[in-house]
């Protein structure tokens, strides 16, 4: 009897070993950050929270910007099953909170100050009615400009700061010989340099106006026709190749020298990285034309779903961690992306990086931080799609800046 006894302590207590750092419980994170130095800046998050006693179940879906991430998650949400945390951003947080769905964090977001860390425009798309329901992880800037100094130098040309001196740069950049302006033809990426013109030609304000809120009368403005004049301009100094060309082969053209500029967000900086180049002496990274004091930022964020008591602590521990110094830091320099948290060191940051943070603090002071339509941070997809389509249908056409403004004014209203 007492041998059974001391079995059945063995067994119990050997049991609590084991079981002892999962006693936390588990979170399963649904995300499509597959590639090398992604899935690298996700393994210090899963390492962190692992250390803290608890279970990282990764549940990463590649493919398609997100696209079948967003597919997977709808139909697990459906069966009763969701993750515990989901790679989700923009106005879709909304849409996830209107279905009651998401956990509150706001015990989180008190003790850890998170509305003194994270600006108040951040803020404001990672809760639903007035609560926290999701967590910022970085901040992408959309409005950079990548320039080649060497092909600047041999036209003879100067980087620009507005559009009328753009224009001049590129005549003599094409009478040298070199394409002006690495162009990905795809309806992304001209979204992309539209909602940069529309920043820079119609200032912050008008912006908001027919971009975030996506006023009609905003939209079918003269300033939109301007803005859609200057986008036409851009394409007589694009090459034949360009419709249907990825982002990162239109930053190589860039960096071999073939393509003076490109408009593209921060992550073409990994390309000329990852290709042995330094900022300030292989490529100059500035501010697209107009745009020196706005900051058009993409953000992703995870949302959290309400889990079983068993798992909460483990969730909550991850939105903890997710804007701690470490994991800000580590997950930023491997992605190219800053910090969302204020105050981070710039030291382990490169030049453009550390411009880029001290840009968006400004911005964020002077109320020139502004979410990206683009990259889905502006508006509702179903509106998204509707500026997108009249982009890329303007710029593909013959139809003149006035009839495009109308179109698209047109059609973002039957969007809505």
């Amino acid at each position: 009897m007492k041998l059974v006894k001391g079995l059945l302590i063995l067994l119990v207590a050997s049991l609590f070993f084991y079981c002892g750092p999962s006693g936390g419980g588990t979170v399963e994170v649904l995300h499509w950050w597959t590639s090398g130095g992604e899935a690298k800046a996700v393994g210090v998050l899963k390492d962190m929270l692992e250390k803290e006693g608890y279970h990282w179940k990764d549940f990463a879906v590649a493919g398609g910007g997100g696209d079948n991430a967003m597919t997977v998650l709808k139909s697990r949400v459906v069966a009763g099953n969701p993750p515990a945390a989901a790679q989700v951003k923009g106005p879709q947080i909304q849409q996830w909170g209107d279905e009651g769905v998401l956990t509150n964090l706001d015990d989180v977001a008190k003790a850890e100050k998170w509305d003194e860390l994270i600006p108040k425009v951040v803020a404001d798309i990672m809760k639903y009615k007035g609560h926290w329901v999701a967590v910022p992880v970085n901040v992408h800037r959309i409005n950079w400009m990548w320039c080649n100094p060497e092909v600047f130098k041999k036209s003879g040309a100067e980087i620009p700061k507005t559009w009328e001196e753009f224009e001049a740069a590129c005549k003599k950049i094409k009478a040298a010989g070199f394409i002006p302006v690495a162009w990905g033809g795809q309806p992304w990426q001209e979204a992309t340099v539209f909602e940069t013109i529309v920043a820079g030609v119609g200032g912050t304000d008008f912006y908001k106006k027919a971009l975030v809120e996506a006023d009609p009368a905003a939209i079918n403005s003269p300033t939109m026709v301007k803005v859609l004049q200057t986008l036409k301009m851009i394409k007589q100094y694009t090459d034949p190749g360009a419709p249907g060309r990825d982002w990162n082969l239109a930053t190589a053209m860039v960096i071999k020298g073939e393509a003076a500029m490109q408009f593209m967000g921060d992550w073409a900086k990994g390309e000329f990285t990852a290709a042995g180049k330094k900022p300030g002496v292989d490529y100059i990274a500035t501010t697209a034309p107009l745009t020196a004091k706005q900051f058009i930022f993409n953000i992703d964020s995870f949302i959290m779903f309400k889990v079983k008591k068993e798992n909460e602590a483990a969730q909550k521990a991850m939105a903890r961690l997710i804007l701690q110094p470490k994991f800000q830091e580590v997950f930023n320099v491997a992605k190219g992306s800053i910090p969302v948290r204020m105050g981070m060191p710039k030291a382990p940051f490169d030049s453009v990086a550390q411009k880029s943070m001290d840009d968006f603090a400004a911005a964020s002071k002077s109320g020139d931080l502004i979410p990206s339509m683009a990259h889905e941070m502006a508006v509702m997809p179903a509106i998204r799609g509707a500026f997108l389509d009249s982009v890329t249908n303007f710029y593909n056409s013959d139809m003149t800046a006035e009839e495009g403004a109308k179109q698209m004014a047109d059609a973002v209203a039957a969007a809505k």
